[in-house]
Parts: structure tokens; C-alpha cells; sequence
């Protein structure tokens, strides 16, 4: 069953309070040195991160972001769809170290294992029951079904997915300790990549033929 509203809200601010907790030493950005540093997205000068708004420009409307209040569009390929609230999308995260995204998940869909090599990753079920899981770099594999209150987390870089194994929607909200987490989707990188990773290191990697390689780029060819 979905849980309230006010406690959906009440877990995701959980959720930041334990991000927000400073531990430098495993921090994914570096410590701000001002109170804040809304970003300049139409910038052109290309820094580590992005530039500041002169504070002259700076309104509240920077430190507010109204995005992951609206349900995902599930009706893909994969069933599920992400909302990112990064700094790209919230330019009052920029350096705090901090941003958070919106999942949610047709019956059956899978965020398809991906990786986020800039930030750990931490995320409350809001609705459904979601098959979580993530791979060590010693193959091992850990995975739990969560249902609505439950919360997860991901260590920095390491692949892991979720799937909706409800009969209804599902949905999540999950958070970083970087304003930008960054992603690799491992479908996508391996097999639509620009260039592409030549067919001889696949056909390797995976020990199948051309063929199957060929018929496995033509499903992400758009």
C-alpha cells in the first residue's frame, strides 16, 4: 500500500539530514567555501562544476524546485523513467554536495543496471515493492525487495538496478552526496555508444557471435 503523503515527505527529508551530515573524508564534492553558489547554466567558461550567478542575479526561485513532484511518463522501452533533480535541472545545488532524483516504474519496469561513478547513493520506496539490488567489485550481488518506508543504499561507482516486482506502479525517490552523481546505463554504454565499441571486443567480452551483437546495437540504434 502507498504511504501518506506527509510521510513520504518525512522519509525524503530523512533522507537529506543523513546526506547532509558532514563527513569530510568520504564527502563525493568538494566543501563549499561561501553560503551558496547557484549555478550559471549559460555560462561558456568550462570549469570543474559550473560558475556562479552574480548574487545580483541570484532570486529565491533558485533554491526551489518544483520537478519531482510530477509523475514520470513510464511508456518506454524499460517501464521506468528518471527524473533527475541534479544541478543541471537545480542550479541551487551547486557545490552543496547534495542533489536527488524521482523514479518511477510501470509494473514490471527496471531502472536497468547503471552506475553513478560520482556520488553514493541512497533512496526511499515511496509506493510498490521494489526489487533493489548492486554487485560488489568482488562479484558478489546483494539485493532486497523494499516496500513503502523502506530505504536503500548504493556505494559510489558500484552497478546496481531496480525492479518493479509489484502488480501496481512503484516509485522512488533516491539522493546523492554530489550535485552531480553522474550515470552510466550499461545497455546504453556498452551498445550505443558514440563511436561504437568495436563488434571483436564485445563478441569477447560475452563470448556470443556478431550477429547477436548486431541485433543487440539495433534495439538502442534511435
Amino acid at each position: 500500500m502507498p504511504i501518506s503523503s506527509s510521510s513520504a515527505y518525512h522519509l525524503v527529508f530523512c533522507l537529506l539530514v543523513t546526506l547532509l551530515i558532514p563527513l569530510p573524508s568520504h564527502a563525493a564534492d568538494p566543501d563549499s567555501l561561501q553560503d551558496f553558489c547557484v549555478a550559471d547554466l549559460n555560462s561558456t567558461l568550462s570549469i570543474n562544476g559550473f560558475p556562479c550567478k552574480p548574487p545580483s542575479q541570484v532570486t529565491s526561485e533558485d533554491f526551489f524546485f518544483s520537478g519531482l513532484a510530477k509523475e514520470g511518463d513510464t511508456n518506454n522501452v524499460f517501464g521506468s523513467i528518471v527524473t533527475p533533480g541534479s544541478v543541471s535541472f537545480f542550479p541551487g545545488v551547486n557545490t552543496l554536495g547534495i542533489s536527488m532524483n524521482r523514479v518511477d516504474f510501470a509494473p514490471g519496469g527496471v531502472n536497468v543496471p547503471h552506475s553513478h561513478p560520482l556520488a553514493t547513493e541512497t533512496g526511499v520506496v515511496i509506493k510498490g515493492r521494489l526489487l533493489v539490488g548492486f554487485v560488489s567489485t568482488s562479484n558478489v550481488f546483494y539485493s532486497k525487495v523494499l516496500t513503502p518506508g523502506q530505504v536503500f543504499v548504493i556505494p559510489r561507482g558500484l552497478v546496481h538496478f531496480q525492479k518493479n516486482v509489484g502488480n501496481g506502479k512503484a516509485q522512488t525517490f533516491t539522493a546523492f552526496n554530489s550535485q552531480n552523481p553522474g550515470v552510466n546505463l550499461l545497455p546504453r554504454t556498452l551498445f550505443a555508444s558514440k563511436p561504437s565499441i568495436p563488434n571483436d571486443v564485445l563478441t569477447k567480452a560475452f563470448q556470443v557471435e556478431d550477429y547477436v551483437v548486431d541485433s543487440i546495437r539495433s534495439k538502442f540504434a534511435a
